[in-house]
């Protein structure tokens, strides 16, 4: 045996890679309360989850949101079947079966159960996973029990709220700066020259730390901001001093959770407030539309700080008789029509299913025209992989692409025959123009439009008590829904209509129209409303009255009934 070979047999055997444990959690941070601060690996780990343990309530609302947004921002190859995202397991990690709250030792415990699993975790925390949070523990259970963990930073309230505010915490002027959370045995001496203090869980002693800060030497002229709920629509700040901020919170009926700034920055809210100074801040509005239409609108009003609901006032349905729908689909396989009409999103949903249904995808259209009534129906083509041809460039209604359409032209157009996909209760006027011009119409129902079923009764309350501040509506078939399965809306909500044939049919059951969209365009509504709002708050403000919603002011007068 050769010394190299000895050598080698007498080496020791390294010792196998330990098998790496199955499950493992993500500790995330969500902010203090608008999803939208939420980073992007957070919204990634909470769409991919299939474990998801809350803290409060307020997290399944916001896992929600983010999960309807990733199904609805979902893109579906033409001839693919659009796939039902799962739902998440939802765990409560702020409380027990018992209903009390748990402990960090009984949450730790929590999160290592479900980590155990072997399945996608995520652990919400409000804030920052590991900035006045139970992250650390719970993150020391996971790595005792030998699972993988992850921490994703959130924004701290402790930022976030004060710049919601319009209050910086620091300035060129002032660049030190303390976060104390409050409790008993807090030695306010060490804080008597620290410009700006922000302090936590300080909203039930806020008196007794006032007068601890006057004591050591603290102007009772000191600037004190109390904002509570912040970031999130609900949000209310008032401005006091050190002197009166106890008896100032009492009567603004302020209660936690909240985050108080003392200090001189507080004075720079006056000029750098931006959030509760939005156009339609706080205002409760009703959307009353279809499910399937309503997420764009709504985003567009949290956009000015408005507070949308979404009431379903008509569901979209196949047609009774599917036959006529299948016909013209095999005539426009077939080559049988010159061009294809689209008045609505829905149809081009509608023509869509039939497609997949047969087995057909976006090559059936080769030679065929497409025409769009607006741009919401042309994006809606062009998400199929489609282009239209004609698009009204003014009006974006079935007048308007009547102004546009060619006239039928012998020479130039081999088919004389329109295949138009329509809801079952579209007016005749655009077959009726059609046919002025030349052309022959297959009028084909597509979809039904059918009135849902009544709200619940305490947002039937709210519509006809006035407890929302404005409602929009987006077509004539919304106004007569609402009306017929809620009521009418009480006549100090602000009315906000999309075009003239809507506003007729408001004034007609009694509504005055108080907004009205320049162009049938549901974002331009929304800002036709926020305009709105922003108006009236200026006036408010010239009149050195205090700004308040519509919903706080109840008029005597009743609308006048068309």
């Amino acid at each position: 045996m050769t010394r190299a070979t000895a050598a080698k047999k007498a080496a020791p055997t390294p010792a196998a890679p330990q098998a790496a444990q199955p499950g493992g959690v993500a500790f995330v941070g969500t902010g203090p309360g608008d999803p939208d601060l939420l980073t992007v690996r957070a919204v990634k780990l909470i769409e991919d989850a299939d474990v998801i343990i809350t803290e409060d309530a307020g997290h399944a609302d916001m896992v929600r949101i983010i999960r309807n947004r990733a199904a609805a921002n979902r893109v579906v190859a033409p001839g693919e079947q659009p796939v039902e995202p799962v739902e998440a397991e939802i765990v409560d990690g702020g409380f027990g079966e018992d209903g009390q709250p748990l402990t960090h030792a009984a949450r730790a415990k929590v999160v290592v159960k479900q980590a155990k699993r072997g399945l996608r975790v995520v652990r919400l925390l409000g804030g920052d996973p590991f900035l006045y949070a139970s992250g650390p523990e719970e993150a020391q259970a996971v790595a005792k029990a030998n699972l993988g963990f992850e921490v994703v930073p959130g924004v701290s309230s402790v930022a976030a709220v004060p710049a919601y505010a319009g209050i910086p915490l620091t300035t060129k002027d002032h660049r030190e700066m303390a976060v104390v959370t409050c409790g008993d045995k807090v030695d306010w001496s060490r804080y008597a020259d620290t410009p700006t203090l922000v302090l936590l869980s300080a909203v039930g002693q806020i008196g007794d730390i006032a007068k601890q800060l006057v004591a050591i030497g603290r102007s009772p002229q000191t600037p004190v901001a109390m904002t509570r709920v912040g970031t999130t629509t609900e949000q209310q700040t008032i401005t006091s001093t050190l002197e009166h901020i106890a008896a100032d919170a009492r009567a603004a009926r302020i209660s936690p959770p909240a985050i108080v700034v003392i200090g001189a920055v507080v004075d720079l809210r006056e000029k750098l407030s931006w959030f509760e100074t939005k156009p339609i801040f706080g205002w409760r509005v009703l959307v009353p539309r279809t499910k399937e239409q309503s997420a764009s609108l709504s985003n567009r009003i949290r956009e000015f700080g408005g507070v949308p609901e979404e009431v379903p006032t008509i569901s979209v349905e196949p047609p009774r008789n599917p036959q006529q729908m299948d016909k013209a689909v095999r005539g426009l396989v077939e080559g049988r029509y010159e061009w294809i009409a689209f008045t609505s999103v829905n149809a081009v949903k509608a023509v869509r299913e039939k497609f997949e249904e047969y087995g057909l995808d976006a090559r059936a259209f080769s030679g065929l025209k497409i025409a769009a009534v607006g741009d919401k129906t042309a994006q809606a083509i062009a998400d199929w992989g489609l282009r239209a041809d004609l698009v009204p460039s003014g009006e974006q209604s079935a007048a308007g692409l009547l102004e546009v359409w060619p006239e039928y032209d012998e020479v130039l157009d081999p088919i004389n025959r329109v295949f138009l996909p329509r809801a079952d209760i579209a007016t005749e006027n655009l077959v009726a123009g059609l046919i002025d011009l030349g052309w022959e119409c297959d009028d084909v129902t597509a979809y039904r439009t059918v009135r849902a079923a009544p709200p619940p009764a305490p947002t039937r309350d709210a519509i006809k008590t006035g407890k929302f501040d404005a409602v929009v509506f987006t077509s004539s078939s919304t106004v007569r829904n609402l009306v017929g399965i809620a009521g009418k809306p009480h006549p100090s909500t602000i009315i906000a209509v999309i075009g003239p044939a809507t506003a007729k049919t408001a004034e007609e059951h009694g509504l005055r129209v108080d907004v009205l969209a320049p162009k049938p365009d549901v974002e331009l509504l929304v800002e036709a409303l926020a305009g709105f709002g922003a108006d009236r708050r200026a006036a408010l403000l010239e009149a050195g009255e205090p700004v308040t919603k519509p919903s706080d002011r109840k008029p005597s007068a009743r609308r006048r009934k068309a």
